[in-house]
């Protein structure tokens, strides 16, 4: 059956001079200042604060913030090759790096009130703050409408009360954007999204979750307890109240871009580890990679991360040109977590050597399963993306 899908004009998905400076810049940097430590972050889910200031200093935690705000005023293109190149070397790193930039910062980028964005975004982009950003609840993973936690309208503002699961930099984040009920239960205009920093009465961090993979990337809970936030402090200002899940579904749709610049990061991890092993390990007196049964595992996951970088780079070409872009985003986060899995391959290329902390792999196979899941599981992808067949969006 023929395809209906429209040719985008005007895409060129090679490297740019920008993106080869930055890919350089981060092998450089994460050699240096990522590689020597990520273990000891991994085995002991130390998040590395410090780093995250150092990576700041080079422009990595406001990629896409205009300068006037303090950012590098790159392009989505330049984002994409931040994260993936970072989590090439370690996923956590990347996992952060990618919270940081597409979910609070971004948040308050693209719905935030000119005063909002001179205040909050100058420290964000710098690395001198770290930003998360609420949406999940224990009970409201992919049904955000469900939520519990709510903001009651007091005088001068709004008291928060319940609790947010699964945070990115839930504990230490500086600032949290967080979407809590501010009207009636599956009201989708009933939600709002509020700015909330770090030291605000009632706001607190809860569990630390002890994860498989991407354990150097800190996850916790937000408990807000009769948290007093301004009217100053709703996102957008006081006419945005009730479009908190209208901004947060927007943020979803760059954010899968992320996930899929994490995912295709952690697969060219595992596949250029695999591919100079092949070449190094012998057996029966020749290199491993001589053997059709790795060569085959290496020509497959070759050809899913062309695809991937493909998908992932056309989901970044739509935002660039500020075009609609859920399905091609939900396609390219679908596709790139799967393949994330990659590493399982590669563990098996190393053999048992791939099943111990002394190899690179196993870090990559724990890792790579946080892509199918977080910021909207495989399964939702799936629902995202037949949504949009059947509206004729393919």
């Amino acid at each position: 059956m023929a395809s209906t899908a429209q040719p985008l004009s005007g895409m060129n998905f090679e490297y740019n001079d920008n993106q080869k400076m930055i890919a350089q810049t981060i092998r450089d940097f994460a050699d240096r200042e990522i590689r020597p430590k990520m273990m000891e972050w991994d085995e002991a889910q130390i998040f590395p604060r410090e780093l995250f200031q150092k990576m700041g200093e080079l422009g990595f935690m406001g990629v896409y913030i205009p300068e006037v705000y303090g950012g590098s005023g790159l392009s989505y293109f330049e984002y994409v090759t931040v994260v993936s190149e970072i989590a090439k070397v370690c996923g956590s790193i990347g996992l952060s790096t990618a919270a940081h930039n597409s979910l609070c910062t971004g948040h308050i980028y693209y719905h935030g009130t000119e005063e909002q964005k001179k205040k909050y975004l100058p420290k964000l982009a710098s690395g001198e703050w770290i930003g998360a950003w609420a949406l999940t609840e224990a009970n409201t993973g992919s049904d955000a409408m469900r939520m519990k936690c709510t903001a009651k309208k007091v005088d001068g503002g709004w008291l928060l009360n319940g609790n947010k699961n699964w945070i990115t930099h839930g504990a230490t984040g500086d600032v949290v954007v967080a979407i809590v009920r501010t009207g009636e239960l599956l009201d989708s205009h009933g939600m709002t999204a509020f700015i909330i920093e770090r030291g605000t009465k009632g706001l607190k961090a809860g569990k630390k979750e002890n994860k498989l993979g991407m354990r150097a990337s800190e996850t916790a809970e937000v408990i807000f307890e009769d948290c007093f936030v301004p009217d100053e402090n709703v996102c957008g200002g006081t006419a945005k109240i009730g479009s908190g899940f209208q901004q947060a579904m927007q943020i979803l749709d760059g954010g899968r871009i992320s996930i899929a610049a994490l995912g295709l990061g952690i697969a060219k991890g595992a596949y250029e580890a695999s591919v100079k092993y092949a070449k190094e390990r012998e057996q029966f007196g020749q290199p491993i990679a001589n053997f059709q049964a790795i060569g085959f595992k290496l020509a497959d996951m070759a050809t899913k991360i062309e695809a991937g970088e493909l998908l992932t780079m056309q989901a970044a070409y739509l935002k660039n040109e500020h075009k609609k872009m859920t399905k091609e985003s939900a396609f390219a986060k679908y596709y790139t977590s799967e393949i994330a899995e990659i590493s399982t391959d590669a563990v098996q290329i190393f053999g048992g050597y791939g099943y111990t902390k002394d190899f690179p792999v196993e870090k990559f196979y724990r890792d790579s399963k946080l892509c199918t899941i977080g910021e909207g599981t495989s399964e939702i992808q799936k629902l995202v993306i037949s949504r949009e067949i059947m509206k004729g969006n393919i």
